[in-house]
């Protein structure tokens, strides 16, 4: 199902087009509103004139997170706050938040593209959809609250947490979809298991997971477990939450909706533009946003994007799964390792539970690199042949996905903290030293 035809099936020509008329009015907009953005575009000698089509983005500035902390709470707003109606901010643990003012006209749009996500993942008006991401600051649970009500289904808001209730609600409630990160889903769906409740009580058949890195491994782990087709659902706090990109039923790539959110792929060491198809660093500027737009946003998520026409009849370009984030790479005796490659494994081997934690330190000098694992609860014992023969596979697995050998720690079943909302993965010690 396709929500916006129009705009999501467009000619690459037509949307170009469109997107060049956009670009410039999103320019006159920050030149003349926001001071930050008229100082950075003097500075290079840029002004809203020399902005003619798409092509001619890379003349613009980039913007990163530390303009977003240095300008807080609101020296990025191209709009009066009189016209402000909702203030949204990251969920850092540490500093202050990055915040992000909407407009009516922003909120109208963020409906709208939540639209196009969960219409393409078989939901519409008869559809009950219970949102378990955090409601408050956090874009996740009013972002997917505003997207189902906008296609006409019926919202559980239950926000995360409280999982007994979730789990008699979702039941009594009839809930067809679930909509949060997929480490609380899988929380879930060991709650679900120890309730007792047979999965035959539950309407559950699809997932709209998001707001933290997933492979495809945890991807089948999720579905075996809930019985569900499960999605990606992308968004950022800084750009607007979920709904700048959104699987459909081919899961090849999310398309992302470009006619709002105009993305690029560029060197991260250089910033200067990848050739079409190569693995970068994803940037985005928001074309349509009247309270913060932001030009050439850098996410830090590398990834790389696909150009041709989906088999679902869309046209929007799709991003590729993201690998991880380039701030979020650790550098293990030299070696680039991400999270997300660590998980592949470890959801690959049927004798293990899909929750880990990395914990990385230096002593004497040398990283030192160790992942504790959960065995399931069939396969733990005091076999220490057999736990150990376990051992030397998930390690040879690991050497051959990234290079290295850590020391692999197995551990009790749900011996690791869960997350309620966003997992913590990595616990990198270097860094406090």
């Amino acid at each position: 199902m396709i929500w916006n035809e129009t705009m999501e099936c467009m000619n690459r020509e037509d949307m170009r087009k469109l997107q060049g008329i956009r670009l410039r009015q999103t320019v006159e907009r920050v030149y003349h509103n926001c001071e930050p953005y008229r100082k950075r575009m003097q500075e290079k000698g840029v002004s809203p004139s020399d902005i003619q089509s798409i092509d001619d983005i890379v003349k613009l500035p980039f913007t990163s997170k530390k303009d977003l902390r240095d300008y807080y709470p609101f020296g990025l707003l191209s709009t009066p706050m009189s016209e402000i109606v909702r203030l949204h901010a990251s969920s850092g643990t540490t500093g202050k938040p990055i915040v992000v003012g909407y407009t009516r006209g922003d909120l109208a749009i963020w409906d709208e593209v939540g639209a196009r996500c969960f219409t393409a993942y078989g939901l519409g008006k008869q559809d009950v959809v219970q949102v378990s991401y955090g409601y408050g600051l956090f874009t996740g649970g009013l972002g997917a609250h505003g997207a189902v009500e906008t296609i006409g289904g019926t919202v559980i808001p239950m926000s995360s947490g409280n999982t007994e209730k979730q789990i008699m609600l979702m039941r009594d409630f009839g809930a067809v979809g679930l909509a949060c990160t997929p480490s609380y889903a899988l929380y879930l769906a060991d709650a679900m298991r120890d309730s007792n409740i047979s999965r035959d009580e539950f309407s559950l058949k699809v997932g709209a997971f998001g707001a933290e890195p997933w492979t495809e491994a945890m991807r089948k782990e999720l579905e075996a477990k809930l019985g569900i087709k499960a999605y990606d659902i992308y968004g950022l706090t800084e750009i607007i939450g979920p709904g700048v990109g959104h699987e459909c039923e081919c899961q090849n790539g999310t398309h992302l909706c470009e006619d709002h959110f105009y993305p690029e792929i560029i060197d991260p060491e250089t910033g200067e533009p990848m050739p079409p198809g190569e693995m970068g660093e994803l940037v985005f500027s928001t074309i349509t946003k009247e309270g913060m737009p932001l030009l050439r946003f850098r996410t830090r998520d590398l990834t790389s994007l696909i150009y041709e026409k989906c088999e679902c009849g869309r046209t929007s370009v799709r991003m590729n799964r993201i690998l991880g984030r380039s701030d979020d790479m650790l550098i293990i005796r030299g070696v680039n390792v991400f999270p997300s490659q660590v998980e592949s494994v470890i959801c690959e081997i049927p004798e293990l539970e899909p929750h880990y934690f990395i914990v990385v330190d230096r002593i004497n000098n040398l990283d030192t690199f160790e992942i504790q694992v959960e065995v399931k609860e069939e396969f733990y014992s005091d076999e220490m042949t057999r736990l150990l023969d376990l051992r030397k596979h998930i390690v040879h697995r690991l050497q051959s996905v990234i290079g290295l050998s850590p020391d692999v720690k197995l551990v009790e079943p749900r011996s690791i903290e869960r997350s309620q909302g966003k997992a913590k993965r990595v616990n990198d010690k270097r860094k406090l030293s």
